[in-house]
């Protein structure tokens, strides 16, 4: 059995795609971005540019391909099912997915395609990307948190030793919590929140900072995932509202959430990966969702807005 990763790809070269690919390739290690196509020719053509250092990506289009060591996704719930046909010819058996989506869906998802043991939890935290065309910037890096939950995890520690290593080497802050679906939660509670709320005030991550109305409104969304997940088992306790609003302290205050950027830039939102996945969760576990489910509609209304205008 290997005992390093060496060989990567990216799936999803987008702000977070792209500048993990940029620090893994900054620390030596083989990386390229996944991609067919218009996009794999303007990757080739412009490159990366992410906080002002230009990248041209190895990009890996498929054709001849050999199955990676490690298979990064970092695409949008609503692209999921077009990245797993792209990443089927990077993924052998002896591939290891990382998925890095929002919400608490796309993991069964990966894992009925690709397997149980190749795909482990996974989440990044605490990173304020954003890109505009090819440009990425962040002044906060975030870490990267993965695990297996207990019945797979004794069977799978050396794949999560290297991966701890290869993002160690890469200066990623790599961490393997004790219970991993409810650091998915915790994420996933962070999500419905700041990202909701940011898309539908226009806000930056200043006003949720320094705004008691802000915070008052993020309080609420929070709650009703704290319920959810009381009712499933998941884990999460009122005392996760204050370590998210912790979390949320660390970010630039100039920073924007990734659907307010979507919004901004009149793209599809992943709306369906949290309100939606709330109303549908709650409504099958008799929970009352008050909060989110008028944020469903109030976000939707937002889309439709872009083609009245």
């Amino acid at each position: 059995m290997m005992d390093s990763i060496r060989s990567t790809v990216v799936v999803g070269a987008g702000a977070i795609g792209a500048s993990i690919a940029a620090r893994l390739l900054d620390a030596g290690h083989s990386v390229s971005v996944s991609a067919g196509g218009e996009r794999a020719a303007r990757y080739r053509r412009e490159g990366f540019a992410v906080n002002g250092r230009q990248y041209f990506l190895p990009v890996a289009d498929g054709h001849g391909a050999l199955p990676a060591d490690l298979v990064i996704v970092a695409v949008k719930n609503y692209s999921l099912d077009e990245a797993i046909a792209e990443m089927r010819p990077h993924v052998g058996t002896g591939t290891v997915v990382v998925s890095l989506l929002n919400g608490v869906d796309a993991v069964p998802k990966l894992r009925g395609e690709f397997g149980p043991d190749a795909v482990p939890y996974g989440m990044i935290i605490g990173i304020d990307a954003h890109r505009r065309g090819n440009e990425i910037q962040y002044s906060a890096k975030g870490q990267i948190f993965c695990g297996y939950e207990a019945e797979l995890a004794q069977r799978n520690a050396a794949k999560l030793v290297r991966l701890d290593r290869l993002f160690r080497e890469s200066g990623i802050i790599f961490r393997v919590p004790d219970d991993i679906v409810r650091e998915i939660w915790f994420k996933f509670m962070i999500n419905v929140s700041i990202n909701q709320w940011s898309a539908i005030l226009g806000a930056r991550y200043r006003i949720f900072q320094t705004s008691p109305h802000a915070t008052a409104l993020l309080e609420r969304t929070m709650r009703e995932v704290i319920a959810l997940s009381q009712h499933m088992g998941t884990g999460l306790a009122e005392a996760d509202i204050a370590r998210a609003l912790a979390v949320l302290n660390t970010l630039g205050p100039e920073g924007k959430t990734s659907m307010l950027q979507d919004v901004e830039a009149h793209r599809r939102t992943e709306v369906e990966a949290f309100a939606g996945t709330m109303v549908r969760l709650a409504g099958a576990a008799g929970v009352d969702v008050p909060v989110n489910a008028m944020l469903y509609e109030a976000i939707r209304a937002v889309e439709d807005s872009y083609q009245a205008q």
